[in-house]
């Protein structure tokens, strides 16, 4: 039986050492006891570790009797955690969804001999699994992903819960965002080209530009249009507009009481109580992709909710089942290739494509696909 190390027992952590321990003896590292000990409680099939996971210099040890790695560090940490399990010498798939370029390690798991799938959640993710298998199929004109996960609850006056560290979605609403149109990558403010959108059985949304697109904009270079965009409930966009403006999210520390402060730093310790999911809190992810060429338009749509069954959230089951659904596919045989891959470079490959899909559908997470003429 495969041994894995998950790095990392956050929401999204815990729910993937659940799914793999069902068929893999899983180990689960983290700082946290508190995390530690809420997956315990879940299960007894997940042996818990406490362990500073920024002390990359232990990795060689730490990860010597593992086979598989899965990191689900924060952002600010992934780059170099995956740096320090590739020079460990073990495959690895990745959600932390750092802000450095995943493919300057590409040499680095080639010389170790290693297999690396980063940014493989549910966008990143899915997305880029889905466009890199209809790019291999047709000639792709326009690329579109609206995507957000958003608590069923509206509270007031941020009507929004974060899955992931809030520090990591500060960040995406200060990181400049790219898309591509008409073959150049165009560079504007997150946030901005605000428009509306209707979600069935939720209502009217808004979505806003981040840098959501990543490697794609690299790997998919030949695709004219590109664009990713974040789904909020109205109001989002201004509220988060007025504390930029207020300097709450600079990264620049600011002397108060004669200690140096960041105000980033600051708030998202603030939010991190107010944005934190409720233990059995109802929510729900949303996706809609739209793939065309001159003839044809390609639509998946996906809509998962909190599953009460199991007690996993939405974002947790929509992000961490494509990673365990990932490492299955490894553990399989199907992907064996040396280096750094993002999910659209795996996509292309039909067995690769549909055991993803599958290995989704099975627990319940399921992309409506449909097919129509421009």
């Amino acid at each position: 039986m495969p041994t894995i190390a998950i790095l990392g027992a956050g929401m999204v952590g815990r729910a993937m050492a659940i799914d793999l321990s069902l068929n893999h003896q899983v180990t689960s590292f983290d700082i946290s006891a508190a995390s530690l000990e809420i997956l315990s409680k879940k299960t007894s099939a997940v042996t818990t570790r406490q362990f500073d996971l920024q002390d990359t210099a232990q990795y060689e040890s730490l990860l010597k009797d593992f086979e598989f790695v899965i990191c689900a560090v924060p952002g600010f940490m992934g780059y170099r955690t995956l740096e320090a399990i590739i020079r460990a010498g073990k495959n690895v798939v990745d959600i932390s969804f750092f802000p450095e370029n995943a493919l300057a390690l590409d040499a680095l798991a080639k010389q170790m001999n290693v297999t690396v799938i980063v940014d493989c959640g549910v966008a990143p993710g899915m997305s880029n699994l889905i466009l890199g298998y209809h790019n291999a199929r047709m000639t792709i004109s326009n690329f579109e992903c609206l995507v957000g996960g958003l608590p069923r609850k509206r509270v007031q006056p941020f009507e929004y819960k974060a899955p992931f560290s809030p520090m990591d979605v500060l960040e995406e609403y200060t990181r400049p965002a790219r898309y591509v149109e008409n073959g150049c990558i165009v560079t504007k403010p997150a946030l901005s080209d605000a428009e509306f959108i209707e979600v069935e059985n939720i209502g009217t949304l808004e979505s806003f530009n981040t840098d959501g697109l990543r490697s794609i904009l690299f790997t998919m270079g030949h695709i004219p249009n590109m664009k990713e965009k974040t789904l909020r409930y109205p109001g989002h966009i201004a509220l988060m507009k007025s504390l930029i403006s207020a300097g709450f999210l600079d990264t620049r520390p600011i002397k108060v009481n004669n200690m140096d402060i960041s105000p980033l730093e600051f708030s998202s310790a603030l939010l991190f109580n107010q944005w934190k999911l409720g233990a059995n809190e109802e929510e729900f992810t949303v996706m809609k992709i739209s793939i065309s060429d001159a003839s044809t338009r390609i639509e998946y749509n996906l809509f998962d909710s909190y599953d009460a069954a199991s007690g996993i959230s939405s974002m947790s089951r929509t992000t961490g089942y494509t990673c365990t659904a990932a490492l299955n596919m490894m553990m399989a045989g199907l992907f064996t290739e040396k280096g750094v891959f993002p999910p659209e470079l795996i996509g292309k490959d039909e067995a690769c494509f549909r055991f993803i899909l599958d290995y989704l559908q099975q627990r319940n997470v399921i992309y409506q696909h449909s097919t129509h003429t421009n």
